[in-house]
Parts: C-alpha cells; sequence; structure tokens
C-alpha cells in the first residue's frame, strides 16, 4: 500500500496505536475487575475459566441439595426422637395394666390412653417439611398411613412406596438419606405379617390386650413395645449418621468452592491496581506524545520555494 506518510510519522501512529490499546484493556480491567472479559483476552485459558465455571455450579447445586436434606434429617430425627417417647410411656402404661389390683375398668382407661398414643404415633408417621411427608418414600405428597383399629397393626397403608432418595457427596459418590414410614414404623416379616419389632402393632396388640384384660397378654405387648423401641432407636441412629454425613459433605463442599473461587480468580481476575497503574500512566505517555508531537516542525518543499 502506497501511503504519503513519512516513517516517522507512521513510528508515531503505531506507537500511539499500542498504546492506546494497552489504556483500554487496563481500563477494562479497572471498570470491571476482570481480566478476562471475552475469550479473545485470553484465548487459551477459556476451557479452563468455563470448567471452572461450571464445577462451581455443580457445587452450589450440590450444596442446596446437602441443605435440603439436612432440613429433612433434622426433622426426622426430632420426629423420632418424639416417637420414642411415646413408647416409653406405652411401656409405663403396660407396666400399670398387668399390676392385679387394676380392674377391667381400670385397664379400660389405660387402653384408652394407648389409643391416643396410637394417633400421636401416626401423626408422627406423616411429619412433613415444606408440604412433603418425609416419611412417604418417594411418593412424598400424601401421608403413608391412616388409622384403622380394625386392622392388627391398627393403621392402613397407603402407600409402601420406598425411600430411594440420596444425594451426591461433592466428595464423591452418593448416600441414602431418608427411610420410609413402612421401614420405621411397620417392619413385616417374610409371609407379610407384622414383625416382632413392628411399632404400630406393638401398640395395637397393648391397647387390645388391656381391652381383652389379660395380663399375659399385655406383658406380651410390653414385650413387642420394647423391640420396638429399640427398632425405633436403630431408625433415629440412621438419622443421626446422615446428619454427620451431611455435615462432613458440608464442610468439604465449602472449602472445595473456596478452592475453585481462588481458582478462578487467579484466571480471570485483575489485579486493579496495576491495570490503575497502567492506565495512569498510559494517559500520561499518549499526552506527553502528542504535545511533543504538536512541537515537532513541519515542512515540505513548498517552504523552500517561496
Amino acid at each position: 500500500m502506497i501511503t504519503n506518510l513519512n516513517p516517522s510519522t507512521e513510528a508515531f501512529l503505531a506507537n500511539m496505536d499500542r498504546v492506546q490499546r494497552r489504556v483500554e484493556d487496563a481500563n477494562r480491567q479497572a471498570s470491571s475487575g476482570k481480566r478476562v472479559n471475552v475469550a479473545s483476552d485470553a484465548p487459551d485459558e477459556v476451557d479452563a475459566i468455563l470448567q471452572l465455571r461450571t464445577d462451581r455450579t455443580r457445587n452450589s447445586q450440590i450444596q442446596s441439595n446437602l441443605a435440603l436434606a439436612k432440613t429433612d434429617a433434622d426433622a426426622a430425627d426430632n420426629a423420632l426422637n418424639s416417637a420414642t417417647k411415646i413408647m416409653d410411656r406405652a411401656r409405663v402404661l403396660g407396666a400399670q395394666g398387668v399390676n392385679f389390683t387394676l380392674d377391667a375398668n381400670g385397664r379400660l382407661s389405660i387402653a384408652s390412653e394407648i389409643e391416643s398414643l396410637q394417633e400421636q404415633m401416626l401423626s408422627i408417621s406423616r411429619t412433613t417439611v415444606q408440604g412433603r411427608f418425609i416419611f412417604s418414600g418417594d411418593q412424598d405428597a400424601g401421608p403413608a398411613y391412616d388409622l384403622d383399629l380394625s386392622q392388627p397393626t391398627g393403621m392402613i397403608a397407603l402407600n409402601t412406596t420406598t425411600a430411594s432418595r440420596r444425594v451426591e457427596d461433592p466428595a464423591g459418590g452418593t448416600f441414602a438419606v431418608t427411610k420410609g414410614a413402612a421401614e420405621i414404623f411397620d417392619t413385616r416379616n417374610a409371609d407379610s405379617t407384622p414383625a416382632p419389632d413392628n411399632v404400630f402393632a406393638s401398640l395395637n396388640s397393648l391397647r387390645l390386650a388391656l381391652i381383652a384384660n389379660d395380663t399375659a397378654q399385655i406383658n406380651d405387648a410390653v414385650n413387642s413395645v420394647q423391640l420396638a423401641a429399640t427398632h425405633l432407636n436403630t431408625s433415629q441412629a440412621f438419622y443421626g449418621s446422615v446428619q454427620s454425613r451431611i455435615q462432613d459433605a458440608t464442610n468439604y463442599g465449602d472449602n472445595y468452592d473456596l478452592q475453585l473461587k481462588t481458582e478462578l480468580s487467579q484466571k480471570e481476575d485483575a489485579d486493579v491496581t496495576a491495570a490503575a497503574m497502567t492506565l495512569s500512566q498510559g494517559t500520561l505517555q499518549l499526552q506527553a506524545a502528542f504535545q511533543m508531537q504538536a512541537k515537532m516542525p513541519h515542512t515540505s518543499l513548498f517552504d523552500y520555494l517561496g
């Protein structure tokens, strides 16, 4: 390309263009706080930056899932703590029921209180968190059981869906965070009959034994209540381990997020102080260069021909 600019002018313009680009880049970094604003700013680091952003988004979702699981586990732990107290009360009432000084009317009165405990246990099996029935397995839109004293357990199952929910651990893998009501309150034998540690059945058996005024049956029922209480303790221990696992996973996720944030900052964040200095220096250089250029003589052949 033919140009009418002399070499010194071309060099001046090239240098000015270089300084202006540096000033513009420093201005972008200072105003945005980012060293990499578009892919062209650091094409060799774009893949790494995008991966770090993806990892942070994924870790954030895992943390949200863990927080929800913690809310459920805390509610379940509190509910089962109340359930074990109900079983303690049932044992006390059962012991009163076998007292030889108690007559049939007295045992009927105790049976009425046992029925109230059954209703309370049903309410615990219907514990909700944010509208979800946390013991209803994978169908948590509704309760798993309803009261039906004509049944051997005193309850009727509304759904028998298992609890398959697991949450992801940011350190890797997944773990179970819930149990279904059937697993906690309505354990069964292989032939589907109530198991000896069936919570619902043990309370109902005690109520029926008291109504029948049969001390031998009351004793048997009290033994079943004890087995069921032990089973409830085991279920509560499960949620205790879930709470511990969630806390460990949450701590790991917090540390991992900090690590990702630090790595991402190192790759895309600007050194604002350095950018501001570059901007200031570049602006001064431009002003000085233009002032010097303005003072330089501009002569041509025509200046000598006149």
